[in-house]
């Protein structure tokens, strides 16, 4: 599969957390012909500098923003012809869930779906 996305290019969202960001730096490192697009909301578990490494790498792109949010995902799949989606953007961290579940909620599921559907709608050929 990776190899069918040669010279395309990838959405990751949640990439500037401890696992996506280490994902990130490994996988571009295996594949350099595969652009990135990483969609983070940069919340409590992200950090931009986890990424400093790749600040000059033309194959990476930034993007401070929220999964949750329909019209700028839809905007990213249109402008960078996503060609593939790799979602770590959850919220994770447990005591945080009993403290604030909606935003668990929010995150981990209205989130993923948003990508879902975002990837449908464009792949189908449909405006956004």
């Amino acid at each position: 599969m990776i190899d069918q996305l040669s010279n395309n290019t990838i959405l990751i969202t949640g990439g500037a957390g401890f696992i996506g960001s280490n994902f990130i730096v490994y996988f571009l490192t295996k594949h350099p012909n595969i652009r990135v697009v990483n969609l983070d909301k940069l919340t409590y578990a992200g950090d931009i500098n986890n990424l400093s490494e790749l600040s000059n790498k033309p194959n990476y792109t930034f993007i401070e923003g929220d999964i949750c949010d329909a019209s700028l995902v839809s905007k990213l799949f249109h402008k960078h012809e996503i060609k593939g989606v790799i979602n770590f953007a959850a919220e994770s961290h447990v005591d945080n869930s009993i403290n604030s579940p909606g935003q668990f909620i929010k995150t981990n599921i209205e989130g993923t779906f948003t990508l879902l559907e975002a990837a449908r709608n464009y792949w189908k050929g449909e405006n956004y």
